[in-house]
């Protein structure tokens, strides 16, 4: 993953008064801290920022420091529940080659057999990585996978220079028979949808003609 560089200024104004102006000036009050020093408090370029963390996990090279540039993953991302605006964001400063712990993405592709249902029951799985080093996603290939089957997390391929850091039994995917799901009841149909360790999303593979 490559750096986004994002330059900050110091904010020495706190406070909910002093927030909201520096998001009317189009700015995002931030925190950087980690590795043992001081927490600085910045302001960042709202719609950059904005832009950069539409990746996860993206790694940024904070410039304008007293201290020179500091590399930094977002930690703490604090949105408007109704607007979706940025609010305020904390940042973790990461060097070179260390191990971080982070969140990826689990994206499934391909199809199963005809007649099966693919229910994701998380949708992101803890891996420890070299911090400048984070791939965006893990892709699950269920291409062909017969009902029945489970995919755990230790079963994932994950990118290379990635370990697992999540329990490696927990349930990712499972294929289950379209058929039978089809048999239940609305009311059934909504308790299943309440178990389990995450949102559970569904796709049936078509009949083959």
């Amino acid at each position: 993953m490559s750096e986004v560089r994002i330059a900050a200024e110091p904010r020495t104004e706190f406070g909910k008064g002093a927030a909201r102006r520096t998001r009317r000036a189009g700015k995002v009050p931030a925190v950087l801290y980690g590795h043992g020093t001081d927490p600085t408090h910045i302001s960042l370029p709202g719609h950059e920022l904005m832009m950069a963390l539409k990746t996860p996990n993206a790694l940024l090279a904070i410039e304008g420091l007293d201290g020179g540039k500091q590399l930094a993953l977002p930690k703490d991302v604090q949105r408007d529940p109704i607007k979706g605006f940025l609010e305020h964001v904390d940042l973790l400063i990461v060097k070179r080659g260390e191990k971080v712990v982070v969140d990826l993405p689990v994206h499934v592709v391909g199809d199963v057999i005809a007649g099966g249902v693919v229910t994701q029951q998380v949708v992101e799985v803890q891996v420890e990585v070299d911090a400048t080093r984070i791939p965006e996603s893990v892709e699950l290939d269920v291409t062909g996978l017969a009902i029945d089957t489970q995919v755990l997390a230790k079963d994932l391929k994950l990118p290379s220079g990635t370990t697992l850091a999540a329990d490696e039994d927990i349930l990712v995917v499972q294929i289950t028979d379209a058929s039978a799901s089809a048999g239940e009841t609305p009311e059934e149909t909504e308790a299943a949808a309440g178990e389990g360790e995450g949102p559970a999303t569904n796709v049936v593979a078509s009949e083959s003609e």
